[in-house]
């Protein structure tokens, strides 16, 4: 096949385009300029943005031997991910903008324009893995490696999308392909990864967001309450800067009467009130999901020993019971979890097979 091979300039996708190579393929080496600025965005090798990054991505198709270009998506990139991840902080939801960016990015925007090019599939170094089903679709499910396994941010692919995808690192585990680069003569073998947004300079979340958002209404300031007895126990200078289930950071004037920390329990933006109370009000026992993207099939009822959720991008899964309304996905969890908020991301999973994933609209938490 003629593949683009998705290059970051980390060591997971120029393993990944090598191996493309080694299995026949006709490769040809691309990096996504994310940036408007990308001097703005993480330096000292800890994105996948930069222009250290794109140097390091050119470095490693020189040494597989591979064709190689920049490909622009930096204002598609703004549109949809970075301006989605401040519009949904705005309105109290927490967003995971790798997963939006895989959606519309990844295999949305240059899967679109690599069939144009007469390309055939996206090859990137994600650890997931693809198998034919019985039915001849594409399944994705989990990698081997359970610890890397990034399953959950692809879980808003399709059936078509997934037809022209390859993840050619579904079996190996991490260390095998650093020691893989680095027999291969890669630069890149003990790169480290990249864990933060890529688009924060700095890591520091909600002070990017207090630059971006500190002065649009109605976010800015605002009352820190108590749940339980309504009580004023602190202010701050923008929701935007708060998370469900978040603890440290709160300042808050008053402890609680019983000793305990708080926790964030709600946002609101509107009103610019922060709600917080004791761990135990943050336990979820059913959820509904919004926007549902499938893998394949759409399903109507989904129950058994067999079916998991998972609600972070490395969190644990949850068995449940999921109902398909339309639009409208209903989730049961058959044991509570703990700090989930609006705007996540819920994926479903029978066994190690991705069903599909929708964005949390709604939480309803187990009863004082």
């Amino acid at each position: 096949m003629r593949v683009v091979a998705a290059m970051s300039g980390g060591v997971d996708s120029a393993v990944a385009a090598a191996r493309a190579v080694e299995a026949g393929h006709e490769v040809t080496g691309i990096h996504l300029a994310l940036s408007r600025n990308p001097a703005s965005y993480r330096s000292g090798a800890r994105g996948c943005c930069t222009i250290e990054d794109a140097n390091d991505a050119r470095r490693a198709a020189d040494v597989i031997g591979i064709p190689f270009y920049v490909w622009d998506l930096s204002e598609r990139f703004h549109e949809d991910v970075v301006e989605d991840f401040m519009d949904e902080y705005a309105a109290g939801r927490t967003p995971n903008p790798c997963l939006r960016c895989n959606e519309k990015i990844k295999f949305a925007a240059v899967l679109d324009r690599a069939l144009a090019l007469g390309f055939d599939a996206v090859a990137t170094g994600h650890y997931a893995r693809l198998e034919r089903g019985d039915d001849g679709l594409v399944q994705l499910h989990r990698a081997a490696d359970a610890g890397k396994d990034q399953s959950y941010v692809l879980g808003v692919l399709d059936q078509e999308q997934l037809a022209h995808s390859l993840f050619p690192l579904g079996d190996t585990d991490k260390p095998a392909v650093r020691r893989e680069a680095a027999a291969r003569g890669l630069l890149v073998a003990e790169k480290p990864d990249s864990h933060d947004i890529c688009f924060v300079a700095d890591g520091d979340n909600a002070g990017w967001l207090r630059e971006k958002l500190g002065e649009r209404a109605p976010n800015h300031g605002g009352e820190i309450v108590d749940d339980a007895s309504g009580e004023v126990v602190g202010h701050h200078e923008g929701t935007y800067a708060y998370t469900i289930g978040q603890r440290r950071g709160l300042r808050l004037g008053r402890p609680a009467a019983d000793g305990r920390p708080r926790f964030v329990l709600d946002i609101e933006p509107v009103s610019g009130t922060v709600r917080v109370g004791p761990r135990e009000r943050l336990a979820v026992h059913a959820l509904t999901g919004e926007r549902p993207r499938w893998c394949g099939t759409v399903p109507s009822v989904l129950e058994g020993p067999e079916v998991t959720v998972q609600l972070r991008a490395h969190g644990a899964e949850h068995r449940a019971e999921v109902r398909v309304e339309g639009e409208r996905v209903e989730v049961r969890l058959l044991e509570p979890a703990s700090g989930i908020a609006p705007g996540q991301a819920v994926v479903v999973y029978e066994g190690t097979r991705v069903v599909g994933s929708a964005t949390i609209s709604a939480t309803q938490r187990v009863p004082a």
